[in-house]
């Protein structure tokens, strides 16, 4: 392989994951990948952050005791090359809505690159509610790296990152033909319930039951619209917050 492109290549499954191993081999391809991905499982950690963290070294480069976001400041600023573009992936279990973004460990560490300055890529395979748990090996992925390594490969040269931070890429499972690829926006169809059974309380995601349902309310041009329809959805997203200054707010303040 003859590339300059270096990434740096993360996770929230863990680094021995099959999902990792999968986009690892298919990224290695076109790039030179360092891999620095959390020892174990840390699943919808969010953004959370450590002060010190141990590293050790693995096949595929650095297992480290901590987060997403801890694997991203480690792998920017002590480890491997300076890159050009993270990627983060690929996750089991899809990322889907506007909700999600905060609570994602695989978003997260994508966030967490982006205002560090450097653009990202979070990648996730959505296996349908009536299929999970679903034991996955790597060829389950195949449309997951496939998006994945056009992308890498596309996107930076072609100015997408001169508007976008960061992509959350959403992937089907393989099918008997390649998933087309859509730009989406992150559904805000959101909808919790909670029911009490003594001292238990058990949580339902009303909206994760409506997929699996075939009652989905997504509109077109939504990520979860985009992947139950068997399309790869791709949301260009920015990383700062916005800001909205309206006139209710600011007289309050005068007031104070």
């Amino acid at each position: 392989m003859d590339t300059d492109l270096e990434v740096l290549l993360t996770n929230d499954d863990g680094i021995d994951s099959p999902g990792f191993r999968a986009l690892y081999d298919a990224l290695s391809a076109v790039a030179n990948v360092t891999a620095v991905a959390p020892a174990s499982d840390q699943s919808a950690v969010g953004r959370a952050m450590s002060s010190e963290v141990g590293v050790e070294e693995h096949e595929l480069g650095f297992a480290i005791a901590g987060t997403p976001a801890d694997c991203i400041v480690a792998g920017l600023e002590a480890l491997g090359s300076y890159p050009d573009l993270v990627v983060s992936g690929c996750n089991t279990g899809a990322n889907l809505g506007a909700y999600v973004l905060g609570r994602s460990g695989t978003v997260s560490a994508a966030v967490e690159a982006a205002f560090c300055g450097v653009p990202a890529i979070a990648v996730s395979l959505y296996i349908p509610e009536d299929e999970w748990p679903r034991e996955t090996g790597v060829e389950e992925y195949e449309e997951a790296c496939r998006a994945t390594r056009y992308l890498v490969e596309c996107a930076p040269v072609n100015g997408v990152f001169e508007h976008a931070e960061y992509l959350n890429v959403n992937a089907p499972l393989p099918g008997d033909e390649s998933a087309p690829m859509r730009v989406t926006r992150p559904s805000t169809v959101y909808e919790m319930a909670a029911t009490q059974d003594g001292d238990s309380i058990t949580l339902h995601d009303l909206s994760w039951e409506a997929m699996a349902e075939g009652e989905i309310e997504d509109p077109e041009g939504t990520d979860r619209r985009a992947v139950v329809d068997g399309a790869v959805s791709v949301s260009p997203l920015t990383a700062p917050h916005t800001t909205e200054h309206h006139e209710a707010l600011d007289r309050l303040a005068a007031d104070y």
